[in-house]
């Protein structure tokens, strides 16, 4: 939003600055005497843009100099003893194999399946590995056994489970 000052307002601009007020200082006296609503901002872009130097503020602030003889602090804590050699960043852990609830799969291959075995996949996770199904009977209108559906879809209606994420837990690993 452009607002367009009046030359009176801006001549006192120029007057508050010479003076060494502060930008919210100045807005307030133009405000007082126009009758005007100008805001802090408002007067520290007008004074911008008529080249105005800002109220009492160096241009560059002075550097600290350094004391040749200033004591340094030190790092009192001592570094805590390693329990075991750090793993580099690049190696990544093997995957845990997760094994589901009370449901022990019959490890069949695709060409195996029936048309009512569930689908659930096991495998496949390092190359070459051989992908196996859970092969158990499926739940009616899924691909799945009855503990592979709820797994895979959790509890609730399709918009529950869409608004709220299901958390699985280790059970214990293969």
């Amino acid at each position: 939003m452009q607002i367009n000052w009046a030359p009176e307002h801006c001549e006192m601009l120029r007057e508050c600055v010479a003076k060494g007020m502060s930008h919210s200082e100045a807005a307030d006296a133009i405000n007082a005497r126009f009758n005007t609503a100008y805001s802090r901002n408002a007067t520290i872009g007008r004074a911008k843009r008529m080249g105005l130097a800002a109220s009492g503020r160096p241009k560059k602030l002075p550097r600290m100099s350094q004391q040749i003889n200033a004591p340094r602090l030190l790092n009192i804590r001592e570094p805590a003893p390693e329990s075991k050699p750090s793993t580099p960043v690049s190696e990544r852990p093997d995957p845990v194999k997760l094994r589901c609830i009370q449901i022990m799969p019959r490890h069949l291959k695709l060409t195996e399946l029936e048309a009512d075995d569930c689908r659930y996949p096991y495998g496949g996770d390092a190359d070459g590995e051989a992908i196996t199904f859970c092969g158990h009977p499926q739940r009616e209108g899924s691909s799945y056994c009855i503990g592979h559906f709820h797994l895979t879809r959790g509890p609730g209606t399709a918009s529950e489970r869409a608004a709220v994420p299901v958390a699985l837990r280790l059970v214990e690993a293969a």
